[in-house]
Formats: structure tokens, sequence, C-alpha cells
């Protein structure tokens, strides 16, 4: 849709009450919705299935789209563009500083905390990160259970004191949603295939690997959280088990493998007094009733696509027992329908996912680089316009 047109859409829908969105010249704003708590306790109140005044407000995007997102709204930084947006969260972490451990290759990304690499890849609409190169992949048990992993000593716990003073409206975050990951962390170094053998034969160097890392990742955590206390207002993990239709493993699997490493990360979150969300991609409500089992309060991600994913299932076999971020397809109108199109979705699934309190309203996955810029702005309008609680 070329500007002028949507400017005229824009505008002429607006005064018939049907959608919001409003420009000055070639600038989109967003209005947003009266409110009438902070948002750290309108989180907060959120994972506790309590009214708030209007839905907790998320946002994931790759980095084109939200450029183009950022030159639309003319933000001037990241987080400008989140108080324009409403987002209602931030999170924090120790950055790396210790030795690097990993061989760098050419044309690659090295992650300098976990060993993996990724290569550009370039598509119609921009491009991505793809991982390549998987350094166990095919190596013996020696190399495996001998993969280097970072000392807990070596990062930078001192830098977050003045995030969290330059974060302090929001409610804050630790981990993220790869935290606490068995399969895909597993994945990254040895190939999907290698990895899910091994997990499911129980091979005693990958899981040696493995702990290594969970260890560290805890250990990490843990001293974040002691010197960070009452600063802090959920931690955030993630585990992805299933594909678009059936699970990815079995549940004896999970329970035998991933499930007594995950309540690792529950219970520390425990101790600290710290809801938990997990995101989990593809069809996964299989496996909510052993996350409500060890802590968890929330889950992310909600394709409503996958099998026993819609809002309507979640709801009915979920509500008032998890609260829920997501369900706003990446793959839907959002990336291919109009702006109109994406606004009404976001209404029909806000309609559904409020009742009973405990929605975080954000994309399934990161909004991705083909997906309208008009078609996001519309998706938080309506979050503005029909996420409010009467």
């Amino acid at each position: 849709m070329q500007f002028y047109q949507l400017l005229l859409y824009c505008v002429g829908v607006g005064k018939q009450g049907i959608i919001s969105l409003t420009w000055r010249g070639a600038m989109a704003i967003i209005r947003k919705a009266a409110e009438t708590m902070s948002a750290k306790n309108r989180v907060m109140k959120t994972f506790n299935l309590e009214k708030t005044d209007r839905v907790t407000i998320g946002y994931d995007a790759n980095p084109a789209i939200h450029k183009l997102l950022s030159e639309q709204l003319g933000s001037c930084s990241y987080d400008h563009l989140m108080q324009m947006l409403g987002v209602d969260y931030r999170g924090i972490g120790p950055k790396y500083k210790g030795p690097l451990l990993f061989k760098e290759l050419p044309n690659r990304r090295t992650n300098h905390i976990y060993g993996s690499y990724t290569r550009w890849v370039e598509n119609n609409s921009g491009g991505y990160w793809d991982l390549c190169d998987f350094p166990l992949l095919g190596v013996d048990s020696e190399t495996i259970a001998g993969f280097p992993v970072p000392n807990p000593d070596d990062f930078d716990y001192d830098a977050i004191g003045a995030e969290l003073d330059a974060m302090k409206d929001y409610a804050i975050y630790i981990g993220d949603a790869g935290t606490g990951d068995v399969i895909n962390s597993t994945g990254r170094l040895m190939g999907m295939e290698d990895a899910l053998c091994n997990l499911m034969l129980e091979d005693e160097a990958t899981l040696h690997q493995l702990n290594k890392r969970i260890n560290m990742s805890i250990a990490v955590l843990e001293r974040t959280l002691e010197r960070y206390k009452n600063k802090i207002d959920f931690f955030w993990m993630g585990e992805d088990l299933g594909t678009q239709h059936s699970p990815m493993i079995s549940i004896d699997m999970y329970r035998n493998i991933i499930k007594p490493i995950h309540k690792r990360f529950t219970d520390l979150a425990k101790a600290y007094k710290l809801p938990v969300i997990v995101h989990t991609c593809g069809s996964s409500s299989w496996v909510y009733d052993d996350f409500i089992e060890i802590g968890v309060s929330a889950v992310d991600t909600l394709q409503p696509e996958a099998t026993n994913m819609s809002p309507e299932y979640l709801k009915k076999a979920f509500g008032g027992r998890l609260s829920f971020r997501g369900c706003i397809s990446t793959a839907g109108p959002l990336a291919n329908g109009t702006a109109k199109e994406t606004y009404d979705y976001c209404r029909n699934t806000l309609k559904i996912m409020m009742e009973g309190y405990g929605y975080h309203f954000a994309p399934t996955h990161s909004i991705q680089d083909n997906s309208p810029v008009e078609n996001v702005i519309a998706m938080y309008q309506a979050a503005h316009d029909f996420g409010v609680y009467r």
C-alpha cells in the first residue's frame, strides 16, 4: 500500500470510529489508552490473574521491521519506541566480559557464551542470522564433554545497577526466551538431529556438557538475583517443545530429561518470589500441566495455528491456572493481510484472551521483515483501543 493510500485509509476509517490510527503529515502516531496504574503493577497483576486498567503489552521484532516502525513513528531510540507502543517491561542481565573461549570464523557471528555460530542469509524482505558450522556435530564423546563453558565470575554484574535505575518505571525481568532451554541450546552446538538422538539415548557426554551449561546459567542468574533482589519482578525461560501439529518429543522424555532441569530454574525463581513465564513454540499445550506442577505461572508465544493452541482452547483448558503472552500470529494478517484485517484480528483475539484477566498482548514471535509497517501500527493501536478493562 502506498503512503498516500494509507493516509486516506486511516483518516477515513478513523472518522467512523473503527480504527484509531492518526497521522501527522508523513508521521504515524499511536493513541494510547488512558492508564490508571504503573507498568510494574499492571504486569504483576496480570501474572496474578487480577483486573488491570489495560492489558499488559509486549514487543518482539526483527531489526529490519523495527527500523521501519521506528522511522514511521518518529522514534529516536529503542526505549522511546517502547514508550510509544506502551510496552510494560524491560529485561536485564549481565554481559559476558571474560576470555574468548571459541574460535572465530570468517563471515560468521559467534555466540561468546555458548559457542554457536550463525551466518547472514538474505531473503526478499530482508534477512536473518541462521545457525551453521555446528562445533559438536559428528565429534567424539571427549570433545563433547570437554566443550568449554564460561566461568560465572566472568560476567559484568556491576553494570546492571545503572540499567535498573533507568528502568525503574517498568516491570523488570531476568532471563529470556532461551534461558533454561535444553533442546535448542544443544541443537545449536551439534545440530538438531544429533541433539534429539543424544538426549533420547541419554548420551553421557551430551548430558555432561548440558549440565555444565545449566550450572553456569543458574549460577549467573542466582548471583544477579541475590545482588539485585527486590528490583526484579519476574523470570523468563524457554523450551521449544512442539511442531505445528504435534509434540516434538514424548511426554516421558520431557519428564525424564528436561523437566528436572526446568524445575531447577523455577525453584530458583520461587526462592526469590518471582513468577515464571515460559516461551514454548508450536503445539506445546500438552506440557502445560507439567509446567503448572513445577511452578510456572505464564506461557509465551502461543501460535494460534498450531494444534491445541487457539485462544479458545487455551482459555478453556488453562484459564484461571496460567496467564498467557502472545496469540497475535506473525504468520496471519499481521504479515499477509491489510491494516484493517490486522486490527480486526487483534480485536477478536483480545476479546477472547481478556476474559478472566491474565493476558499479555504480544506477537507470537519476533515480528518479521515481511510484515507491513502499517499492520504493526494497527496491531498496537488495537491493543490500546480494545485492551482496556471496563
